[in-house]
């Protein structure tokens, strides 16, 4: 509960300093290039090195690069239909695609599961959604910026991304143990990007983009916070047979709200900064009502 009561006081905050025109114009900018580059990647050496496998883990892992594929589809076939511009269903694909597993994720588990939930929240995070992110986020993020990349530029892209790095890293140092030094300086630079995250997209909320982003967020937060969801619930429960807290916990952080990175990473490639910034902050918002609904609903998972 903590850490929610921090988010949202941060989001906040990022309203409050630029109304109050506190911090420059380009402060979302710098932000957003420090969780890049500084925050996530810290977050990755720390959480992956430390990960443990279990035996759902297959299920598990699997959730964040379905929903990908879901949302990569459905938000294709919608621009095709409604005929959107280009870079607003590339920021429709990131923001409903990529839930926020971690930052919102593992608070709210810990919340509705108990802090021995946290481990499987841990592996659909890192082993799910930040692995979707580091490759095919980052795709799609090129894809719908500047057209056509080749493969080559994209697996440049790919494989410079600070994240991806960080990730390639961590697993190459699994064998060996942090110094408790490291340990504690990963995770206070890591602590650092809930606050900055939502403190820039707070920074950039603008409630007048609502009247022309009507449409196209309805449409996404309802793929992403019930119709993705629902799809994968049917399909591990009814058809797959899977049961137990591992699995509701994994079908849990299907639903929660659009990952704030994806939005950091939509913005960065000029994807619809606005409809990307609202998706997050209205998502969050929604999310605290459908969270309790699904969470509900997989007591008998």
């Amino acid at each position: 509960m903590n850490n929610l009561i921090l988010l949202i006081l941060c989001f906040i905050a990022g309203m409050l300093l630029h109304r109050t025109r506190r911090m420059p114009v380009n402060t979302p900018a710098v932000l957003n290039s420090f969780i890049i580059h500084v925050s996530l990647p810290a977050l990755t050496l720390l959480y992956v090195h430390d990960l443990k496998i279990s035996g759902d883990v297959g299920l598990m892992a699997a959730m964040a690069w379905l929903f990908f594929g879901l949302a990569a589809g459905f938000f294709w076939l919608i621009g095709h239909w409604l005929n959107l511009p280009r870079r607003t269903v590339g920021a429709l694909i990131l923001t409903g695609g990529l839930g926020n597993t971690s930052f919102v994720g593992l608070p709210m588990i810990e919340a509705y599961y108990g802090h021995q939930g946290l481990a499987s929240g841990i592996i659909v995070d890192q082993l799910g959604s930040f692995l979707v992110l580091s490759t095919l986020g980052i795709t799609v993020a090129g894809i719908y910026s500047s057209g056509r990349p080749g493969i080559g530029e994209m697996a440049k892209r790919i494989l410079l991304f600070p994240p991806f790095i960080a990730l390639v890293i961590a697993l190459l140092l699994i064998p060996l143990e942090y110094p408790a030094w490291l340990t504690i300086v990963l995770k206070r630079m890591g602590d650092t990007l809930a606050p900055l995250a939502l403190l820039a997209v707070g920074f950039q909320l603008r409630l007048g983009h609502l009247a022309g982003n009507g449409r196209n967020l309805a449409i996404g937060l309802a793929f992403k916070l019930v119709l993705a969801p629902l799809v994968l619930f049917l399909l591990y429960v009814p058809l797959l047979g899977a049961h137990g807290q591992a699995i509701q916990i994994t079908l849990f952080e299907a639903a929660m709200p659009p990952m704030i990175t994806a939005a950091i990473l939509a913005t960065e490639h000029d994807l619809d900064p606005p409809l990307a910034t609202l998706m997050v902050a209205v998502g969050l918002v929604i999310s605290f009502a459908t969270l309790t609904g699904w969470w509900w609903l997989m007591q008998g998972v």
